[in-house]
């Protein structure tokens, strides 16, 4: 009796879950899935060379921004203009019409003014981007337009 249960059982595995058709089928399958990884391996790839060519960008019209500030300071360092004032700052001259006004010293609470802003500007530089991940959640369920909405 078990020995005939378990000619049927290997029949029905024989004929039924090993068959030519679910080998092919099974086949296919991992070739799909093989390929499908490896696109997106691709595209993962191709996203990460497209962010590093874009910030390669910023910092090359970054450095030509700096190197065209450098070369506008030069030309004004050699211009007249710039040697007079130079000068006059140097040896504490004017025009014979000129007036000039000395400030006191700032109090402490424009000093804390003062250091209460330089703060807040560096914490708004320091903002954190959010993930990739987060920021297509936010696109998603439309928390960008609610935060715009709110800030207006």
């Amino acid at each position: 009796m078990q020995n005939i249960n378990t000619k049927k059982i290997g029949y029905y595995l024989k004929t039924k879950l090993f068959s030519t058709n679910n080998a092919i089928i099974a086949f296919a399958l991992l070739l799909a899935i093989s390929w499908a990884w490896g696109a997106v391996g691709v595209m993962e790839r191709n996203y990460n060379l497209q962010r590093e060519l874009a910030t390669k960008e910023r910092q090359l019209k970054l450095v030509e921004l700096e190197r065209d500030t450098l070369e506008y300071q030069t030309k004004y360092h050699q211009s007249d203009e710039y040697k007079e004032l130079a000068v006059r700052q140097r040896l504490g001259l004017a025009f014979p019409d000129e007036k000039s006004l000395i400030l006191p010293p700032n109090s402490r609470a424009a000093s804390r003014w003062d250091a209460q802003q330089e703060r807040d500007t560096r914490e708004t530089r320091s903002f954190v981007q959010p993930s990739n991940t987060q920021q297509w959640i936010d696109l998603l369920t439309g928390a960008n337009v609610r935060n715009m909405q709110l800030n207006q």
